[in-house]
């Protein structure tokens, strides 16, 4: 793996460690759970992830299905109902606009697995959101 990788370098079930540093509620919450990188085609990657949020005390099942599709040489992110997120961009800062708050995020990649880090700003959110992928487990091979 590369600071350039593909997702398709990245295949395989992952343990998920996340920290949501919210400055606007005054508070942490905290993800642990896995993320799934699977080959739905030569062009498009599953990435699928489940977890439980805790914080204050308390605990709740989380959740999220994202697409990275190749689209000509590149890579793009999108939501599981087929809007644009962000291009899959390893080791540059890429942009989402949502409504009038922006996320400003990273993806980096090195031998021992890869983060992702999104900073939210605006009227509605301001919090650091970093997530830990360690710990892969080979994608299964596919059924003939």
């Amino acid at each position: 793996m590369g600071p350039e990788a593909p997702p398709t370098d990245l295949l395989g079930t992952w343990t998920l460690t996340r920290v949501v540093d919210d400055r606007l509620a005054g508070e942490r919450r905290d993800v642990v759970g896995t993320a799934t990188l699977e080959l739905e085609s030569p062009d498009r990657v599953r990435w699928s992830e489940e977890g439980t949020m805790s914080w204050a005390g308390r605990s709740v099942p989380v959740s999220r299905t994202l697409y990275v599709e190749r689209s000509g040489a590149a890579w793009e992110v999108t939501f599981s109902d087929g809007r644009p997120f962000h291009p899959w961009a390893v080791g540059h800062r890429v942009g989402h606009p949502c409504g009038a708050d922006h996320y400003d995020g990273l993806i980096e990649v090195d031998a021992e697995g890869w983060t992702v880090e999104w900073r939210a700003t605006g009227p509605e959110k301001d919090y650091v959101m970093t997530t830990v992928h360690s710990d892969r487990r080979p994608a299964r091979p596919a059924a003939d």
